[in-house]
């Protein structure tokens, strides 16, 4: 009778708490679906800041010519070159072709 415990550890509880381990370490390393959405709505409203923070910048160098920017030159295509690549994955992934 110890032998048929024994063996029925090694082939079937064993391989079961392995496999068990395996998916559970699988599922939690994916993003879910509601991670997904929650970053595609931060990226928009980080989106939306910058194009309001490039209009202030643009009002006050108009009403004060002394005034020099804090932040990186406005529009270059290095940094929009990422942007547009991430904006054509979300597409991507939401079935919209661009």
């Amino acid at each position: 009778m110890e032998e048929f415990f024994a063996i029925a550890a090694i082939f079937i509880a064993l391989p079961w708490i392995i496999l068990h381990y395996v998916t559970k370490w699988k599922t939690s390393a994916s993003i879910t679906t509601d991670d997904e959405a929650l970053l595609e709505e931060l990226y928009n409203l980080a989106k939306r800041l910058d194009e309001r923070m490039d209009t202030v910048e643009r009002l006050v160098a108009s009403d004060n010519s002394d005034f020099r920017p804090a932040r990186l030159v406005h529009d270059r295509a290095e940094d929009n070159q990422q942007l547009r690549e991430l904006e054509q994955l979300i597409a991507e992934k939401k079935g919209i072709s661009q």
